[in-house]
């Protein structure tokens, strides 16, 4: 069961949502303690060790998310709750490309029905593991970032380009002018 009081804030986030998304960044309510949801890397989440199956709870809880540093949190006007995040606390599933070369512009969507395009404000970051494996993100709003899934991150790959960047030729992508490192030219021999 959800404690009662994030129950209760979870009521006025609803009645909000349908204005548009919560205004998060200016609630400042108390921190109430930790519970027991956890954000699995595939995009799941898990609530007292359980998924949740209901997906419109899945998107209210993502639309109330907050990162504070390394942590994350669901905040509505009267409760903050800390909760336990695997690896990216969305998952980017989707994306469409339009356009070619620097004109291009690639927009992500989460399993959380999220929506960007990939941009300055919004950008692509991937980090090279211990095991060599690539972990490609994207930026989703105040901090939130996706992990782009591996059949998306395949289909970006084939749109990569090499190009110079601080000197030296690396693969990337564009994306609203933007270009994005992912590998350095030379690492793909």
């Amino acid at each position: 069961m959800i404690v009662k009081p994030l129950a209760e804030g979870l009521a006025a986030v609803q009645a909000a949502a349908k204005k548009g998304p919560p205004p998060v960044h200016l609630w400042h309510p108390p921190f109430c303690g930790d519970i027991d949801m956890r954000i699995a890397k595939d995009g799941n989440w898990f609530h007292e060790g359980s998924p949740i199956g209901r997906m419109g709870l899945v998107k209210l809880f993502s639309s109330i998310l907050r990162r504070e540093g390394d942590e994350y949190f669901l905040v509505t006007p009267v409760e903050k709750v800390r909760i336990k995040v695997d690896d990216a606390p969305m998952l980017a599933v989707d994306f469409e490309a339009e356009g070619t070369g620097e004109q291009q512009v690639l927009r992500f969507f989460t399993k959380t029905e999220d929506e960007v395009v990939a941009s300055t404000a919004d950008p692509i970051r991937v980090v090279i593991g211990a095991d060599g494996e690539p972990a490609p993100y994207v930026h989703i709003r105040a901090g939130l970032e996706a992990l782009i899934d591996r059949k998306s991150f395949y289909r970006l790959i084939d749109l990569g380009v090499h190009h110079d960047h601080r000197g030296e030729s690396w693969f990337g992508l564009w994306s609203d002018g933007c270009f994005f490192p992912v590998i350095p030219s030379l690492d793909l021999r």
